[in-house]
């Protein structure tokens, strides 16, 4: 890692919450926590972004959420975002199949029609090189309404900017998925 965290101590208190939640949750603090914590208002603003954009009421389901922020996470080399995200995934319900399958998805035939728009809208946003266009916005719209291709630009976009900055800060693994003995220890 590029910025180390500081000791809890030195942390604002009215963030302590945020991190408290997190150990209840991951049993221990997330590492890009600590470091977007170095800038309060910053981190108090992302964790509400955060909770809007994964929330129950999403009318993009768990399952589909997660497998767009592992596919997001693949592409911007985030390992932290691969392993977190991935050990949610297997958590929301998906199968160590699809999981392991999620890098090259054209190709496999686990992945349904609705997931398959998600999945190329959310590389065709990642990838600088290309641009989202009317075809793939009328193939999108197949599956999803208005509101919910909001919500699920939201994520995409959110999940890159999330990752990004855990890739470029050189934050590693926190060994969720591991941990959880579903990955079968490939990240």
């Amino acid at each position: 890692m590029y910025v180390k965290a500081k000791p809890l101590n030195q942390y604002p208190a009215y963030l302590r919450p945020f991190f408290w939640n997190q150990r209840r949750k991951y049993g221990s603090v997330l590492e890009p926590a600590l470091l977007w914590a170095r800038a309060p208002k910053l981190f108090s603003a992302l964790a509400l972004l955060y909770g809007a954009i994964d929330r129950k009421s999403s009318p993009i389901p768990p399952q589909l959420r997660s497998l767009i922020t592992v596919r997001v996470s693949q592409i911007n080399w985030c390992s932290f975002c691969v392993d977190i995200n991935s050990a949610t995934l297997l958590k929301r319900g998906s199968g160590i199949e699809k999981l392991e399958a999620l890098e090259n998805w054209q190709d496999s035939a686990l992945f349904d029609e609705k997931e398959r728009a998600a999945l190329e809208y959310a590389e065709v946003i990642t990838r600088s090189n290309l641009k989202v266009d009317d075809e793939l916005i009328n193939k999108v719209k197949q599956y999803f309404t208005d509101d919910a291709l909001v919500d699920l630009t939201a994520l995409i976009a959110f999940q890159n900017m999330s990752s990004k900055f855990n890739s470029a800060l050189g934050v590693e693994p926190q060994g969720f998925c591991v941990k959880s003995n579903s990955c079968g220890g490939k990240l």
